[in-house]
């Protein structure tokens, strides 16, 4: 069993009662509830506070949405273990000691940015051969420095005599603080978080930013706003016209999702493979799929082709119809879209894949609305909440886009 540890405590000198504080329109430690409940590999989340105060909200905003907060437990955290003086671990040693569960994920109320995609990631990590531990970093290219004890300084990790482009530094990576991932047995015989093979797990660069001072809660909030701004898109007389056409009924479901991503062959084509007579490889593209990947746009709806291809032949079709993301020869599907996720702050169930063939049956099933074609492999008509009647090649997506926009099919 995997469990998340989110200790808060209510004294803070910097920010008064810090954890309950409105960051956003909630609480600063719904955010990171939210994340652990939005994990997949997490059973069971447990919140630990000195505060009574804080029991209460944390209680509040989990019984007004169960569906999400069911898996959230509030428990006590000792006064010994919530003085400014007492280490993290203290408390996650008290927790172990106390329950039963095989692998623990300490996540700190301090990093709102944190998203269920994030830990999804670390634990795919984690649950890789050889690792014991795992922690979250931000990848960083900066120029750094040094001030030795006669005030003199120097750089660490270039020449001034060649300053290079940051473009051009090898990346390092910062420990940001969202999470640590490790076992019970080896916290309770290491008394530390993190022992053993330590293995990292990216997030993006904009978590850099932990709640310490006043100043970092206005750079976090602002973050947020733009992350929720990016996935909902620019409000257009297209969403006027539709929220004004459809009832609330599901048919009308586009606004549920935030992103829609596509295999290439098999969906966007037909599968088939064509040479001219001096040997160029060409493909037959649907121009109906066209008209539906502006209308995603229209919505406010990310767009990407997600494919183990790579060939220029398309990402000169994904430039032409002004597709977000393009992600060529990936042989990892599910994680492409975790990442994609925790780029774009949004949660695996608010995304629409379309895939064909045996490749695309686990991000079938990772995602909210898992689609195929027609004349999709039979394994992944089996998992899919969706098939439509066009085959590759013949309009799968704008069919999709239709049934989700007006509720039918071409």
């Amino acid at each position: 069993m995997n469990v998340a540890f989110i200790p808060v405590r209510g004294g803070s000198k910097s920010i008064p009662l810090k954890n309950i504080r409105e960051m956003h329109g909630r609480p600063l430690v719904y955010w990171t509830v939210a994340a652990a409940c939005d994990c997949r590999y997490i059973d069971k989340v447990y919140v630990a506070t000195d505060s009574n105060q804080i029991r209460l909200c944390v209680e509040k905003f989990c019984a007004e949405d169960l569906d999400r907060f069911g898996k959230v437990t509030v428990i006590d955290r000792s006064e010994e273990t919530a003085t400014d003086t007492a280490s993290t671990e203290s408390a996650m040693m008290e927790f172990a000691r106390k329950r039963r569960f095989d692998n623990i994920v300490l996540i700190q109320a301090t990093s709102p940015l944190l998203t269920g995609a994030d830990l999804d990631n670390g634990f795919d990590t984690f649950n890789s051969a050889g690792t014991d531990s795992v922690l979250s970093v931000v990848p960083q290219k900066r120029f750094i420095w040094n001030v030795d004890d006669e005030g003199i300084a120097s750089p660490q990790n270039y020449d001034v005599y060649n300053r290079p482009r940051r473009q051009d530094f090898d990346e390092y990576y910062v420990e940001n603080g969202a999470f640590y991932i490790t076992s019970r047995k080896d916290l309770l015989s290491t008394g530390n978080r993190l022992s053993g093979n330590i293995r990292i797990s990216l997030m993006s660069e904009d978590t850099y930013y932990e709640i310490d001072e006043p100043s970092d809660w206005i750079v976090t909030d602002s973050i947020m706003a733009k992350r929720e701004e990016t996935a909902r898109g620019p409000v257009t007389e297209a969403d006027e016209d539709a929220s004004a056409d459809t009832d609330g009924s599901p048919e009308s479901g586009i606004h549920k999702y935030k992103m829609l991503l596509t295999d290439c062959d098999g969906c966007l084509t037909d599968g088939g493979m064509y040479y001219s007579e001096k040997g160029d490889e060409l493909k037959k593209f649907n121009t109906k799929d066209g008209v539906a990947f502006r209308l995603l746009r229209e919505n406010g709806i990310i767009t990407g082709v997600i494919t183990g291809e790579d060939v220029a032949l398309n990402k000169r079709r994904c430039e032409k119809l002004r597709i977000d993301v393009l992600a060529q020869g990936c042989v990892d599907k599910v994680g492409c879209i975790n990442k994609l996720c925790a780029s774009y702050n949004i949660r695996p169930d608010e995304v629409i894949y379309i895939g064909d063939d045996m490749a695309d049956k686990d991000a079938v099933e990772l995602v909210g609305l898992g689609c195929c074609p027609a004349d999709a492999n039979a394994s992944v008509k089996a998992v899919a909440d969706y098939v439509t009647t066009a085959k590759g090649g013949e309009g799968v997506i704008r069919e999709v886009v239709d049934m989700l926009l007006y509720g039918k099919q071409q």
